[in-house]
């Protein structure tokens, strides 16, 4: 018997119409499909019924991943595949796997010999970069910063460092409700002529991207609030 293949599927980075930034592949395949994992079963189902308004969602079988979940539930996931049914990968925002605790099941696919297929989708990581004017052939993405502030203070210097000796884009996030408080730390840390591009809203009607030296940014107010955003700095 031929194994089932696991599908890696994209979702929309907010609120926005899913066909305005999925490919029609991305439809097709959810609606083919009836086994999913998934971060959270409400907004999954969701976002099922959005892009996909006449399937039947009590057909559907949902698997949670997310940090309440026993790691040693993860392989039990797969065990459709063995017999030859496929499984979707849903990602709360954006693409599975990446700043996502999808990669864990990608890698015991992986283990177990399944194809693993990525279908196309937006990354708030990839678009923010592509968008920011800065080193698109060496950059990092770095996750959160620490919260405590000497901790935070240094990480900040270090990533400087770093981008300054290796020519390398750094890039990062917060927690939405933090982000004003991580550009004024941003301005408070890092020298007057590097680079910060703050992506805001991706894809959304009141998206906001911007790329300006720390002395242009203690010029300028925007209010990042509770919006989505990524953050990437740049020491030439």
């Amino acid at each position: 018997m031929q194994k089932g293949s696991l599908y890696l599927i994209p979702t929309t980075l907010g609120d926005t119409e899913p066909l305005n930034v999925l490919p029609i592949t991305v439809k097709n395949k959810i609606e083919a499909l009836s086994i999913f994992i998934v971060e959270n079963e409400k907004t999954a189902r969701r976002f099922i019924k959005k892009i996909c308004p006449e399937k039947d969602l009590s057909t559907l079988q949902l698997f949670p991943l997310n940090k309440f979940t026993d790691s040693t539930d993860l392989p039990s996931y797969l065990l459709p595949c063995e017999k030859g049914e496929h499984v979707g990968l849903l990602s709360e925002a954006g693409c599975p796997g990446v700043a996502d605790p999808g990669a864990d099941i990608v890698n015991i696919a992986h283990q177990n010999n399944l194809k693993v297929i990525p279908l196309v989708g937006p990354s708030s990581i990839l678009l923010a970069m592509m968008s920011s004017g800065m080193n698109g052939q060496s950059f990092a993405f770095n996750g959160y910063l620490p919260i405590d502030k000497g901790d935070r203070k240094k990480e900040i210097k270090r990533l400087e460092r770093l981008s300054f000796e290796h020519n390398q884009s750094q890039s990062f996030i917060e927690t939405p409700y933090r982000n004003n408080k991580l550009l004024e730390d941003l301005c408070a840390y890092l020298t007057g002529n590097t680079s910060v591009c703050v992506a805001c809203d991706i894809t959304l009607p009141t998206e906001y991207i911007r790329t300006l030296t720390v002395n242009e940014w203690k010029k300028n107010n925007v209010d990042l609030h509770k919006r989505p955003t990524l953050f990437i700095i740049h020491k030439s």
